[in-house]
């Protein structure tokens, strides 16, 4: 009986960020999404590893970071950039054990042959109607031959369309299927702290709203399509947003309103309702579906195994009905992230660390001033706000320190969640930076990061030459006035673990 199946239904939303009503925004109209964290576990501390739609899909897929699966960026046009062949992906692993799998709308990794879904249907559409349609002939094709699934759904909203200030909601499809959305009003809308209120931005917002509208209707129509089939009963329900909302500083930065993102999961027969406060990553994500249908992860065979990295995520199944912060021995209280690029032209490496009170950026090349992405350059909310009287303010950052910023950055996000008042060079909170500092780097050399740096080299590739003799001094950067190597520390690697 079909019943008896364990499945998998992943959603991803494209740029949503924690626009949700149950995260507790104003005004949105997101009744499916908020009755799917009423019936099952909304996560507060969820982190995604990078801020960037390519990147954090990747993640997800392989449960692996960018700089260990090589999807350091954008996967489509001349960015071109793609998950290493040897790295083991979802669709590997569920196609292994038997299961029908599926991906319906935004795919944006690749190449093909490494994401070897057995349903591929790749689509630009903004038409949910469309998306839950094909989601509920792929549920039928299931039962049919009485086999197991794994099934993503990459929804195309709320991304930006490629107007100044548009979402879609006039595209034909779109109007076609009645789907452009309430009239949402400028008092409506609610400007996040993470960004300056500008006209130009309420104008954003409103449309905005529309496009989460849209992709909320197309949540409620896919789970319908699951729960008239009898399948609900069965299938373990993921939902998260790829990385940050579309605007400055969110989406393509490490700062909380870029990686802090929604993270739902529902479980059949599960306690309903449960706010879980311990951290989690995107990381975790394929560990839990490989749990929730009964194999221990690293156990599966597949033409990769061996080949690629081990996964470090683990499953969130024995935390999931928490409703307490665990300690520390039970369960991971922090996180990692890793970021490169997000265009091929916007590269600034950068690696955090985040604990339920500090987070530390090492930005590796922060002699580089922090790029734009196209998309939010050209919008009208940054004309808006590069154009208000007065010094240019990004929420309650300066637009220098935006851009502006230093080899480390250590925030205490319990009493500045903004990440404004760097503490790097506050003699007080040395030993924290310190601490910090060595967590991380020991985390870039276990996943062998290819940007942990020392002397502005790459330490990790130079390893093979320290161990020749090569000095390599322990500092991040060449020092122009004393570049010699005779009287300095030498670096030495971390211990693995």
């Amino acid at each position: 009986m079909i019943r008896e199946h364990k499945n998998v239904l992943l959603l991803v939303a494209d740029d949503l960020g924690l626009y949700l009503g149950c995260y507790g925004t104003k005004g949105i109209k997101s009744p499916n999404i908020d009755a799917l964290a009423a019936e099952g576990t909304r996560f507060t501390n969820a982190f995604a590893s990078t801020a960037s739609c390519s990147g954090s899909r990747s993640t997800i897929y392989t449960g692996l970071h960018t700089h260990q699966n090589g999807q350091y960026g954008l996967e489509h046009g001349w960015n071109h950039f793609q998950t290493h062949e040897h790295i083991e992906t979802a669709p590997q692993v569920f196609n292994s054990l038997g299961f029908q799998t599926g991906i319906i709308g935004k795919v944006h990794v690749g190449p093909r042959r490494a994401y070897p879904w057995e349903v591929f249907e790749d689509s630009q559409s903004r038409d949910t109607k469309w998306v839950a349609s094909r989601a509920a002939a792929f549920f039928d094709k299931a039962k049919e031959t009485n086999r197991p699934f794994h099934l993503t759904i990459g929804f195309h909203d709320p991304h930006r369309d490629n107007t100044r200030e548009g979402f879609s909601n006039d595209a034909p499809e779109v109007v076609k299927a009645g789907l452009e959305g309430p009239d949402f009003r400028v008092d409506d809308v609610e400007v996040q702290s993470f960004i300056s209120d500008v006209p130009e931005l309420r104008t954003e917002l409103i449309q905005y709203y529309k496009a989460i509208w849209r992709l909320d209707k197309g949540i409620g129509w896919v789970l319908d399509a699951l729960r008239e089939r009898g399948l609900d009963s069965n299938t373990l329900v993921v939902f998260v947003s790829d990385n940050g909302a579309p605007f400055i500083n969110s989406k393509t930065t490490l700062y909380e309103a870029g990686v802090q993102l929604p993270f739902i999961v529902r479980k059949p027969h599960q306690e309903p309702g449960v706010v879980n406060s311990n951290f989690v990553s995107f990381l975790d994500i394929l560990p839990t579906a490989i749990d929730w249908v009964g194999h221990k992860d690293g156990d599966i065979k597949t033409p990769n195994t061996g080949k690629s990295p081990k996964r470090l995520g683990d499953s969130v199944l024995p935390i999931l009905e928490s409703s307490q912060t665990l300690s520390g021995d039970k369960w991971k209280q922090h996180v990692f992230g890793s970021h490169t690029f997000h265009e091929i032209q916007n590269y600034y490496p950068t690696r955090y660390l985040r604990t339920h009170k500090y987070k530390y950026h090492r930005n590796i090349k922060n002699r580089l001033d922090f790029p734009f992405a196209a998309d939010l350059y050209g919008s009208i909310s940054w004309e808006g706000i590069r154009n208000k009287d007065g010094p240019v303010m990004i929420g309650k950052r300066p637009l220098e320190a935006y851009l502006f910023r230093g080899p480390e950055e250590l925030y205490d996000v319990e009493k500045d969640p903004e990440e404004v008042h760097n503490l790097a060079e506050n003699e007080n909170y040395q030993d924290i930076l310190k601490d910090s500092r060595e967590k991380l780097e020991a985390w870039q050399y276990e996943t062998n990061d290819a940007w942990l740096f020392r002397d502005g080299v790459s330490a990790t590739v130079m390893e093979d030459y320290t161990k020749l003799g090569l000095r390599l001094p322990d500092r991040f950067e060449l020092d122009l006035k004393n570049p010699g190597t005779k009287n300095v520390d030498a670096w030495k690697p971390p211990v693995r673990k």
